[in-house]
């Protein structure tokens, strides 16, 4: 990776996109390119520019997102616009994005326009998905559905695009394409709506705040459910305490009380295990060998199987 990067003048632009770039992570989404290549034949070395290109474009987002969310930190470090200045953050976003994009010229003919064409459709579902989680910030209640919408465009369809550009590649068939496609995004929802389990009823884990979206008072599958079914004063109560600045502690006990209390931690559960069903159901329609088809249910099992 750091050999594909462009490092030129003016070092203000791409000092920042290094910088970025070698923070690290999981890199789940460039490896699900690659994977997805080997599962269908293919050569996984012409995988590479898309598994960059996807790698590139998702620490695009980061950078945005740090600044949208007035982040200080990132996987530990210091974020981009805090380390040099806004609007560096802003304009080096916009050039990893593009370069994000000249990846894919990489590829010719029959591969290139859907690769560009699924590049694009995802790279705007995903700002669709930003702008819907802004929305949510003001509105008192947020629908369920408008959720799991936001939740998929947001971080679902990029798990689904990794997958699919690696099946466009190695030339699978369209119905292959589509079935991968929509195994990553289920699976990419009912990992979404693990991590709102897990913020709350998970593990303590080193730099893992327990009730760090309450905190934040972000309006997850938690906080929509138990205020779809809550009574009038738990209702009430679960409102102030959104809106009131209490001590954190105390803060996180009550609200998860309440989500208790009206079984919505269970209900959640069963989301999860229902995403996840629908995702291990495109895997048996696959035409893969059986092998193959149980090295996708490991991956997805062993995803959905964490405890932090």
């Amino acid at each position: 990776m750091s050999k594909n990067l462009t490092k030129n003048e003016p070092k203000n632009l791409y000092k920042p996109i290094d910088y970025i770039m070698s923070l690290g992570g999981k890199r789940m989404r460039p490896i699900l390119v690659l994977m997805s290549c080997d599962l269908f034949g293919g050569d996984i070395s012409e995988g590479m520019e898309a598994a960059l290109s996807i790698e590139m474009f998702h620490n695009f987002t980061l950078i945005h997102d740090d600044i949208m969310d007035r982040a200080e930190l990132r996987r530990g470090k210091i974020t981009v616009h805090k380390k040099w200045d806004l609007n560096t953050g802003i304009l080096s976003g916009d050039a990893l994005m593009i370069q994000s994009n000249q990846r894919l010229e990489y590829y010719e003919g029959d591969i290139f326009k859907p690769l560009i064409a699924l590049y694009n459709k995802t790279a705007l579902e995903v700002c669709e998905g930003q702008q819907m989680d802004i929305d949510f910030e003001t509105m008192p209640k947020v629908d369920l559905d408008a959720y799991l919408k936001m939740i998929s465009y947001k971080t679902a369809v990029l798990v689904g695009a990794s997958l699919k550009m690696g099946a466009i590649i190695c030339k699978a068939s369209y119905q292959d394409q589509e079935r991968i496609y929509n195994f990553g995004l289920n699976l990419g929802i009912a990992f979404q709506l693990q991590d709102d389990y897990l913020d709350a009823f998970g593990a303590e884990d080193f730099g893992k705040k327990i009730g760090g979206d309450i905190i934040e008072r972000k309006k997850t599958f938690f906080y929509i459910k138990t205020l779809e079914l809550a009574d009038s004063s738990d209702q009430e109560l679960l409102l102030k305490l959104y809106a009131n600045e209490d001590e954190e502690q105390k803060k996180i006990a009550q609200v998860k009380s309440i989500i208790l209390k009206y079984g919505v931690s269970d209900l959640l559960l069963v989301e999860i295990q229902k995403f996840t069903m629908k995702a291990l159901a495109e895997i048996d329609a696959l035409s893969l060998d059986v092998t193959k088809q149980e090295l996708l249910k490991n991956f997805a099992k062993s995803l959905m199987t964490r405890k932090t």
